[in-house]
């Protein structure tokens, strides 16, 4: 507990958690003894806490804007994603079951955690925990709601987590395969669902209403960025959103590289939106997208699409095309430098879309001191003004057809 309290201190663990059901059977007696032992961890208390809030959504200080998310015909359909989801849970047993599948509007959503699994426990049931046809109807889920990149880049993500073990002298709190599934509501064309992946550097929330799609909260991280021996000896990810990002900002004017710093040193982690920040307020800070050119707009759309295009092709067009209506009350924010080897965090921020990258401190790989390193990335991409989740398309819809 003392290691978690001195990476608490210095800010640099992110933030994401699992809780218990709202309804579980009787424990037995040895469970109760091992209930009365373990204490919350931190991040427990903090996720504990955050829920005593009811969800409002990430806003600036000026308050929510409102009427953003209508609800309407995308023409993308979503059956396969339905199909898919039918077929997992057919595969489950009466046990996974009852602890892997959650009502709509459970609270399960919101309980998700980016840190490791030594920290704290997580619903749902792992890959770890399925047989082989179950892993494989798990990733079918996924390879239907994902682009082929956002597959790739997940099972990448997962790989991390294997090199992060042969780095920790096999401490098993690391494992490509403790990544937990979960499935709110019943698949449907017309009624709302939805599923969640959680685990470490791992974690996207996937709400569907009839062939509207949400996909956010979704945060996606990893360290090392290179990996440079065992397993998965050469396995790479986040270079294009971290190269792209540079060259965007190099490519602006002076002028206009300095509206967009916030600060030119990066000394800690300056993501926001991380776990226990749905209500978090976020003002926009930095370079109005106003002041753009054109041909700079354009370059914006396509670092924005970098995260975007992790949705299947259809719906994340959908998204952009939702951004793209924004474009002029979009910001863009960075913090330090410019040269070829920075260090940098930046930021896309409007009315329907908050996108964050950060070069993060070291946590799994040690020596390396604390300060931020291109081998531990951060991103997380958001919903602002209440749609996080879906809520604002389940709000509406329950207004409307269950009153």
């Amino acid at each position: 507990m003392k290691k978690i309290a001195y990476l608490l201190t210095l800010g640099l663990i992110a933030f994401s958690c699992k809780g218990q059901k709202k309804e579980q059977k009787q424990p037995t007696e040895s469970e109760k003894e091992t209930t009365e032992v373990r204490q919350l961890s931190p991040f427990e208390k903090m996720e504990e806490e955050s829920l005593k809030t009811e969800f409002i959504g990430i806003a600036t200080s000026q308050g929510m804007d409102k009427d953003l998310f209508p609800i309407t015909s995308t023409g993308v359909s979503t059956l396969p994603i339905k199909l898919a989801g039918e077929e997992f849970l057919k595969s489950l047993g009466p046990e996974q079951l009852e602890k892997t599948q959650f009502d709509i509007q459970d609270d399960e959503w919101r309980k998700w955690c980016n840190v490791d699994n030594g920290i704290y426990m997580r619903q749902g049931i792992s890959l770890k925990e399925m047989d082989q046809e179950q892993r494989k109807l798990a990733f079918e889920l996924m390879q239907n709601a994902l682009s082929a990149k956002g597959l790739q880049l997940s099972k990448d993500i997962m790989k991390t987590d294997q090199t992060l073990r042969e780095l920790n002298n096999g401490n098993p709190i690391y494992d490509e395969e403790l990544y937990f599934f979960t499935i709110m509501g019943n698949p449907s064309l017309t009624e709302p669902w939805g599923w969640q992946i959680d685990g470490h550097h791992l974690v996207i929330n996937y709400f569907i209403l009839g062939d509207q799609v949400v996909m956010t909260p979704t945060f996606m991280g990893g360290e090392p960025i290179i990996t440079t021996s065992g397993k998965y000896k050469g396995n790479t990810i986040f270079q294009d959103e971290q190269n792209l990002g540079l060259k965007f900002m190099q490519s602006l004017p002076v002028e206009l590289q300095k509206e967009a710093t916030l600060s030119t040193e990066k000394v800690d982690n300056d993501i926001r939106a991380e776990a226990f920040s749905d209500n978090v307020i976020v003002d926009f800070q930095g370079l109005p997208v106003s002041k753009m050119s054109e041909k700079q707009k354009v370059a914006l759309l396509d670092l924005a699409n970098q995260y975007i295009s992790n949705m299947r092709e259809g719906h994340a067009k959908v998204k952009m095309e939702d951004i793209k209506k924004h474009m002029n009350e979009t910001y863009f924010a960075w913090v330090g430098q410019t040269d070829e080897n920075a260090v940098f965090y930046y930021r896309i921020h409007s009315p329907v879309v908050l996108i964050e990258f950060d070069h993060q401190g070291p946590i799994g790989i040690q020596g390396n001191g604390r300060q931020p390193t291109r081998n531990h990335i951060h991103t997380i991409v958001r919903t602002p003004n209440g749609n996080d989740y879906g809520k604002d398309y389940l709000r509406q819809h329950l207004e409307k057809h269950h009153h």
